[in-house]
């Protein structure tokens, strides 16, 4: 399998490991728009690459390789002109970094471009591959649970592009519900970006509902500096998982009590206190490479299109002091354009 890699920074090199996990993977040339960074990247992993091509633009690399495998790994103000590029040539399958795009009239175009070709397109939320949340999820699915009522992610000032848009995927996921209302209250301080200075993220809180009245919550504020917790509620229990250690708690209701009405809160409960594998990001993307190869069960284009437009209407309801927003009321086609890496 002919694989490119376009965008050869950090996440550049985690795709990188990603693609050489899978089998028979043959990773033909990579792509930056910095030549530097293909150089780097070289060095790097001297033996793997000794014999890839390296492209500073990515037609140039579509014109010369014959490739059955894209990934798009640059930053997210690229992503939707790449992207459709690949597409229109007609590469097989592309993996697509996240958030997909700066705007949600870019994911629309990325959209409306693979609508009708036979080019297969993921994201790499890897959310629904990751133990955290498959382990959660088959508690809260559970009896004993009640299913899942909220979930709270409190987290050190992670960025809401970078990040948050990985929880709204994740609670679509665990939920099977998208998102209905998003209230948000952004912090004034503006942290330097280590991106470079021409990208900006915001941090704060934001609450997420479905029509159904389930919650996603997240506060990660600009003066919060360590970690990130989620704290997933059943009608019956609670499960907390540090996403960075593995460290996972559980508390449900003992079987004779999850009759009780809920306001009857301090009922006796079952504790255990196990360790999940901590968040990582080689495995998880491996495993969106593996689903896009297979052909089905990866992020699609749909799936993080509803993650930027949560977004967006995160940023609507700020600068209406917070009040809920309906997503529905957000165009598809919105033209704002966000300064997001």
């Amino acid at each position: 399998m002919n694989v490119g890699l376009f965008g050869c920074g950090r996440m550049g090199a985690s795709h990188f490991k990603a693609i050489q996990a899978c089998a028979d993977a043959n990773i033909v040339a990579i792509g930056d728009i910095k030549l530097e960074s293909c150089e780097n990247l070289k060095l790097r992993f001297p033996k793997a690459l000794r014999s890839s091509s390296i492209y500073t633009d990515l037609t140039s690399l579509l014109d010369s390789e014959n490739l059955e495998l894209l990934v798009i790994s640059t930053t997210s103000d690229c992503r939707p002109g790449l992207t459709i590029e690949a597409i229109r040539r007609c590469v097989p399958k592309i993996l697509c970094e996240k958030p997909l795009a700066t705007s949600l009239a870019g994911a629309k175009e990325m959209q409306d471009s693979a609508e009708g070709s036979l080019v297969h397109v993921a994201v790499n939320h890897q959310m629904r591959f990751l133990p955290q949340y498959l382990i959660p999820k088959a508690l809260l699915d559970s009896e004993a649970y009640g299913c899942l009522k909220s979930m709270h992610v409190v987290a050190g000032n992670f960025g809401m592009a970078m990040n948050a848009t990985h929880y709204f995927e994740a609670f679509r996921f665990l939920t099977a519900e998208s998102p209905a209302y998003v209230s948000a209250w952004f912090d004034s301080a503006i942290l330097p970006n280590p991106r470079g200075p021409q990208f900006q993220d915001v941090s704060g809180c934001i609450r997420v509902t479905t029509a159904s009245g389930r919650r996603l919550y997240i506060d990660a504020s600009a003066d919060q500096g360590h970690g990130v917790q989620v704290t997933y509620m059943g009608r019956n229990g609670r499960i907390t998982v540090d996403e960075l250690t593995g460290s996972m708690t559980t508390m449900v209701r003992s079987a004779e009590n999850r009759e009780a009405p809920t306001s009857r809160y301090g009922m006796p409960v079952e504790i255990q206190q196990r360790q999940i594998p901590p968040v990582e990001l080689v495995e998880s993307t491996k495993a969106v490479l593996q689903a896009l190869l297979a052909g089905a069960g990866y992020p699609t284009l749909d799936d993080a299109t509803l993650a930027v437009k949560t977004l967006v209407a995160a940023y609507h309801s700020h600068r209406k002091g917070g009040v809920p927003v309906r997503l529905a009321d957000i165009a598809d086609d919105d033209p704002e354009v966000f300064p997001w890496a």
